[in-house]
């Protein structure tokens, strides 16, 4: 406990992946393969990936909610697994090294070859996913209840600092494409590969400052780690009788956290399409996002210390709520689209990093990766109801206002639900304590 060189190497984990989340999710990905797909659609607009009929500009938000679903299966088996073990640096290690790997692969995608995109992204997500279980299950290890808020909030806002400075050199490539012989394709996807590069060099940092512990958990004679995981994993979901506080929490934040990834995600798409903005625009407000969100997280941090911590994550989700709102009705030139990309960038981080501290408090013992799979499921590696919600809503109704506005129904269910949640109770009744 209380180990600074481990907590030092722990946010630069964060500094490592947000380059993927912030250039590939966030920036590039979207638009740039929303453009291959629409070169490989027919004269009405579709393609067809494995026969299923598609509209070219709904394939994105489509391949996220595949993505996630199959996090939905896969990384709660994975935590468990983790529990059993003491090898959660190893396991962080490989799947943060098959992500960065897969996102470097992106520099291949050009032309018509929208499913490499598709399946790229898939395996690099579901990667960036796993590697997440593992860093979150660090932190009530080398954190006490009191340092816990503080320390999230760190790891998250470092986070947006490494990704805004990656994309800060992005955006002089993109800009200055024509200088470096470069075609505004081939910046792209030099773009894309720098994301991955960087997620696996500074990933380094955290693998020499982390250390295993024991596992809690043994296996017994004849047993197998896939096995117990699928076992565990069942025997996880037949407890939440006895912790309803958690699971109530657990079901707010898949809510409202879907809301918040599905906005994250999607908005480069929503400003290209219905705006007209251009790629060099979008990027410049995701940058600017970056280093707003990292003082944002900073000062939620505040704002939690003054109010609590479950207040503040509430005001975040009043704030969220009203920007869908202003999204669809007042939203409609580019100096708005700056004006609610600054706003969301003051809560983004304290939403996130607040809710993760919250939730290090629910978790009974030697249960962290095992929980903090479930709480993967709608974390930063996006969420796959609201993306499906989206897609669905453009399919049927060609407009993206309607699509953002659709989103709101995570923000206004979460926040009912978490509005309910006793934090003390639930840490009682995982065996924690709250800072006094």
């Amino acid at each position: 406990m209380n180990n600074k060189k481990e907590q030092a190497g722990w946010y630069f984990y964060d500094w490592a992946n947000s380059a993927f989340y912030t250039t590939v999710v966030t920036v590039f990905l979207g638009p740039y393969l929303t453009t291959i797909t629409k070169n490989a659609a027919d004269i009405y607009g579709f393609v067809y990936p494995l026969g299923i009929k598609v509209k070219a500009g709904s394939f994105f938000p489509f391949t996220v909610s595949v993505a996630v679903f199959l996090q939905v299966i896969c990384l709660p088996v994975m935590g468990a697994i983790a529990d059993y073990s003491n090898r959660k640096k190893q396991m962080l290690a490989v799947s943060a090294y098959l992500g960065a790997f897969s996102t470097m692969c992106l520099y291949f995608l050009q032309g018509t070859n929208y499913l490499l995109g598709g399946l790229l992204f898939i395996i690099a997500n579901l990667s960036f996913g796993a590697s997440i279980i593992f860093y979150n299950a660090f932190l009530p290890e080398i954190s006490t209840p009191e340092e816990r808020d503080s320390v999230s909030s760190k790891g998250w806002a470092l986070g947006y600092l490494g990704g805004g400075v990656l994309l800060a050199l992005n955006l002089i490539l993109f800009a200055k494409a024509g200088d470096f012989g470069l075609t505004i394709s081939q910046a792209v996807r030099i773009s894309l590969a720098s994301a991955g590069a960087w997620w696996a060099a500074f990933t380094l940092i955290p693998l020499m400052a982390l250390k295993n512990r024991q596992s809690f958990k043994k296996l017994n004679p004849g047993e197998h780690y896939l096995n117990v995981g699928f076992r565990q994993l069942k025997n996880t979901l037949s407890k939440a009788k006895n912790y309803p506080q958690t699971f109530l929490f657990l079901i707010a934040f898949l809510l409202y956290n879907d809301g918040i990834q599905s906005v994250i995600v999607l908005s480069s798409q929503f400003g290209q399409e219905e705006l007209g903005l251009s790629m060099a625009t979008l990027t410049r407000v995701i940058l600017m996002v970056q280093f707003v969100a990292f003082f944002g997280s900073i000062l939620f941090n505040r704002v939690a210390k003054i109010f609590g911590t479950k207040k503040a994550v509430v005001i975040t989700l009043l704030i969220w709520t009203l920007s869908l709102i202003y999204a669809f009705g007042f939203l409609k030139t580019t100096f708005h689209f700056y004006v609610l990309a600054f706003v969301i960038a003051l809560i983004m981080g304290g939403s996130q990093a607040l809710s993760r501290s919250l939730y290090s408090f629910m978790i009974p013992k030697g249960q962290e990766s095992e929980y903090f799979s479930l709480y993967e499921i709608s974390e930063r590696g996006t969420s796959w109801l609201g993306p499906l919600l989206f897609g669905l809503a453009l399919q049927f109704t060609g407009s993206y206002r309607i699509s953002i506005l659709s989103l709101i129904v995570f923000f206004v269910f979460g926040l009912f639900l978490l509005s309910r949640v006793d934090i003390r109770k639930a840490a009682v009744e995982a065996g924690n304590e709250l800072p006094i």
